[in-house]
């Protein structure tokens, strides 16, 4: 069966689009007690690391517009001890409001989407997109005070990835 160049070129795309997506929506696998250096040089460089007490966490952000942000805790000794996808109803669950610094929610959900300030309030707020309860596009926005303690986290639905975005109606 012959194609025409452009059926060609849009059956390639589709299929590295099909092939990445699956990449992204697929957890990767982190075996406990491989090496750090084993875990970096399957899963790439990290886009950020932490430390938590003994532990260090390598975030992996699937930003920009990625609703997956991966952690590897590894132990002191550079061992992997567990991966979680952290943006998530329930890790966001764990951030205490009035109690929290911002380095306990990059500890707990990694660096956001977006950042922005509200005047009024002063407040500076810190944007996630996530898939809420693996279903819902939803952003959950995280508030913090000048002293960068949380204030307030707020929920809503990611307009942006309705299919037709301009249509808040629908």
């Amino acid at each position: 069966m012959r194609f025409t160049p452009l059926i060609r070129y849009f059956l390639l795309a589709s299929a590295a689009i099909l092939a990445s997506a699956c990449s992204v929506l697929a957890p990767p696998s982190v075996a406990p007690g491989e090496s750090e250096a084993a875990v970096v040089s399957r899963m790439g460089r990290p886009t950020a690391i932490y430390q938590d007490g003994p532990d260090r966490l390598l975030e992996y952000r699937t930003n920009p517009g990625g609703q997956n942000t991966w952690m590897v805790r590894l132990d002191e000794s550079g061992r992997a001890k567990s991966i979680e996808q952290v943006l998530t109803v329930e890790k966001f669950s764990t951030v205490r409001v009035d109690q929290d610094k911002k380095v306990d929610v990059l500890r707990k959900v990694g660096a956001p989407f977006e950042t922005s300030y509200l005047n009024l309030p002063d407040l500076e707020v810190w944007t996630y997109m996530y898939l809420e309860n693996g279903v819902w596009d939803s952003l959950m926005h995280i508030h913090f005070d000048r002293s960068g303690t949380v204030k307030m986290l707020m929920n809503a639905p990611d307009l942006w990835r309705r299919p037709n975005p301009g249509a808040f109606g629908n």
